[in-house]
């Protein structure tokens, strides 16, 4: 193998195998805007707060929007009434709800990646000034958040008055909140003397033993720090015998499956205790949808109730996608009680565990054999088939439960007759490079005049149901069109291709990204989730991706930026029939030069699954694609297919801004050159006037020095600027995905003979 990088695509291992071999050392994936850090990382209800940001391709920032109406903000102003820089007065409606929301920036390049933002009902303090030692701890008061960043190799320090016998919970928000902070938190004596430790990111429930001071200490579990590593420390008085609510958190990409259609947010009944054993099972009746806890450690709950032979029930669990660090696991068993004091006899009937995702996903947690998205679960969904009439017994356990103490670990138990649905998640599809060069983008859907951009998207389906599934987005900004590539009956992986219109204005919506299906006859139609990586991550070997769902799905168009390539069919639609070789006549509107002469891509829809890559030679303006519909056995019908493969781009950043900047300085010199001549004619003026207009002559060359002086820096100034401008806009090789718009193809029946 040469020197040469490989690309692949995440979840489509074999898609740009064989890619021409000039991808060396280059950039992955065109500048896209991320916001990065907000300070503070949220707010109270009904209040204003002067929120500072930082992020990466953020020109020409604009608006700070959030994903709820009732949080809004403005550019802060200095005493001039100009923009301060990156800096924002955020307000928080009296009656927004308390929880987390989507915050992103409008930018030249169209909507950013989004931060969390928090709104709580608490008084909210910022850390203004270091408190790295016991001697600096800052003073808190009970009910009270505070935000926070940990330096590295630091330990912050805080302090609290409290009095014998109240009941105090420290909670310190980081990962829930987009965070790179795996806290440790401590709570100690005034003397520092811890006494009680928190490091796997779970709460300090704190029965305070006498009155006096107390100090919360908190680090990153390895010491790390920076920017990225903040936190939201809560600090708050917990009535007795109540449970603990922690401060909102973020959904992982598992939780998209959960709760099924049409579940109440209450149970009708609740794990009663003792269950700890076989002699104490509580009974049940069919269907059945009761809550329980995994509590005290290595808990064992049992379950018995009767079934008829031949009756089919499906069980589903629901606790780690609660956010919990939990594994369910369930064993039923058929029992037979002996007669004359004889032991009951107990037959395995079904052992369920982990529901594994519906796709491959990267194997170590990083994106090198897969995407770092796992929609699969350790929850449990399956079903039971009763074999035999009477008695059987339910023992639900978590197989991680054996030390832990937590109350907080709950679950959902559900036994319930085939409730047919789905669910649907999607992603932005990631690039991989496979000597070693891995990544994990935070992607928003920030699309360039002219490009295609495509979501995977997977399905998770529920009690037996295996109906294809149509994708679609509506309320799409002008110019931007989107064509779902469906999933199959029976699988569940497809793609959503989203395209926008060379001529497509600045734009953005937050729009309704959809799924339907037919199950049991009946049209159903449900949101598609979307997720994202908290981080970006260039080269994950020294980070794991944080990924997460995303509260909304928001479209923007940048209006100013092209994509490097467009390709696309000649024709609208493309006919052939059973049996036939399939000719697909493709055009390219190119905007930027290429390493390589040509793409290696391959087919991607429904229909086409096994299609070989096809190679496209991109020196010309245009060339044909030919498939094999007698190999790939496809079937008469219509399909909507697309070409997917990555090139490398000489792409320039804001070439724009170089011709601007050569006007500018043009100008500039013009004006200078213009000066010149005017101080050479005045100067000559002074040297032979008389003596009367002598002084009014030298003030008039002063004053001429002085504007020539000031246009020199001024053209200087502009000399800099175009310099900086050709330097930002040298093309550079960045490797990136190239998806073709979508193809529409009609196969017909073969000719009767």
């Amino acid at each position: 193998m040469t020197s040469a990088k490989i690309i692949r695509l995440s979840g489509f291992s074999a898609i740009l195998f064989g890619i021409c071999s000039n991808l060396m050392g280059q950039s992955v994936g065109l500048p896209t805007p991320r916001l990065l850090t907000t300070m503070p990382m949220g707010g109270k209800v009904g209040t204003e707060v002067e929120v500072v940001i930082t992020g990466e391709h953020l020109d020409d920032v604009g608006d700070l929007l959030f994903s709820d109406p009732h949080i809004t903000a403005k550019r802060k102003l200095d005493p001039s009434g100009k923009a301060e820089l990156n800096k924002y007065v955020v307000s928080i409606a009296k009656d927004c709800p308390a929880g987390l929301y989507e915050a992103r920036l409008m930018t030249r390049l169209g909507i950013s990646s989004s931060r969390i933002f928090a709104v709580g009902t608490l008084n909210e303090v910022l850390q203004t000034k270091p408190n790295k030692s016991l001697a600096t701890a800052l003073e808190l008061n009970l009910n009270t958040i505070c935000n926070g960043t940990i330096a590295d190799r630091a330990i912050d320090h805080f302090s609290f008055q409290a009095k014998k016998g109240q009941r105090v919970v420290v909670d310190c928000a980081t990962r829930g909140i987009d965070s790179k902070l795996n806290a440790t938190v401590i709570i100690a004596d005034s003397n520092g003397r811890d006494l009680l430790v928190e490091r796997r990111g779970g709460v300090l429930d704190f029965q305070v033993p006498k009155d006096g001071k107390y100090v919360i200490k908190i680090h990153e579990l390895t010491f790390k720090g920076g920017p990225e590593f903040y936190y939201r420390l809560g600090l708050w008085e917990q009535p007795a015998g109540t449970p603990v609510v922690r401060q909102a958190s973020t959904r992982n990409v598992n939780s998209f499956s959960w709760p099924p259609l049409g579940l109440s947010d209450q149970t009708k009944l609740a794990e009663t205790e003792p269950n700890g054993d076989s002699t104490h099972s509580q009974r049940i009746t069919l269907p059945c949808d009761l809550s329980g806890r995994f509590y005290p450690a290595a808990d064992v709950d049992f379950f018995e109730f009767e079934a008829k032979k031949g009756e089919e029930w499906w069980i589903e669990v629901a606790s780690e996608r609660f956010g919990l660090p939990t594994d369910p696991s369930i064993l039923v068993q058929h029992v037979t009680k002996g007669e004359n004091g004889a032991p009951e006899k107990l037959t395995d009937v079904l052992e369920l565990s982990d529901i594994p995702s519906p796709v491959k996903v990267s194997s170590n947690g990083y994106a090198y054999d897969g995407p770092p998205y796992n929609p699969g679960t350790s929850d449990i969904l399956g079903k039971l088939v009763v074999k035999q009439d009477g008695l059987h017994r339910l023992q639900l356990t978590d197989l991680f439960g054996g030390t832990r103490k937590e109350s907080g670990n709950i679950y959902r138990l559900i036994i319930r007759k085939a409730a047919p649905d789905f669910a649907v998640v999607a992603w932005a599809i990631h690039m991989e490079l496979r000597n070693g060069d891995r990544n994990a983008l935070s992607k928003p859907i920030s699309l360039r005049g002219g490009a295609t951009m495509a979501l995977e998207v997977v399905a998770f389906r529920r009690d037996g149901f295996d109906g294809e599934i149509e994708l679609s987005m509506e309320g799409l900004p002008e110019g931007v069109t989107a064509k779902g590539l469906k999933i199959p009956a029976g699988q569940s992986r497809g793609l959503l291709l989203i395209t926008a219109s060379p001529k497509a204005p600045k734009s953005y919506n937050n729009v309704k990204f959809v799924s339907r299906a037919k199950v049991n006859g009946q049209s159903v139609t449900h949101p598609c989730h979307l997720a994202s990586v908290a981080w970006p991550i260039p080269d994950s070997w020294g980070e794991i991706p944080s990924p997460r769902l995303l509260a909304d799905v928001p479209v923007s168009v940048s209006g100013t930026d092209l994509a490097p390539i467009t390709i696309a069919s000649k024709s609208p639609m493309i006919e052939a029939r059973v049996g036939e070789k399939l000719t697909i006549p493709l055009v390219y509107t190119k905007r930027s030069e290429f390493s390589g002469d040509k793409i290696q891509m391959k087919p991607i829809g429904a229909g086409f699954e096994n299609a070989s890559a096809v190679t496209i030679p991109i020196t010309t303006d245009s060339s044909q694609a030919v498939l094999d519909l007698a190999a790939l056995k496809t079937q008469p019908g219509d399909y909507t297919i697309a070409f997917l493969g990555g090139a490398v781009a000489k792409y320039r950043h804001q070439p724009e801004t170089v011709t601007s900047a050569e006007e500018a300085s043009k100008k500039m010199a013009l004006e200078v050159k213009a000066l010149e001549a005017e101080l050479k004619k005045v100067s000559t003026e002074a040297e032979t006037a008389p003596a009367e207009k002598k002084e009014k002559a030298i003030k008039t060359v002063s004053v001429m020095n002085a504007r020539m002086k000031a246009a020199t820096v001024a053209l200087n100034a502009t000399k800099e600027q175009l310099k900086k401008a050709t330097e930002a806009s040298q093309p550079r090789d960045i490797a990136d995905i190239v998806v073709t718009e979508p193809i529409t193809i009609r196969i017909k029946p073969s000719e009767k003979k």
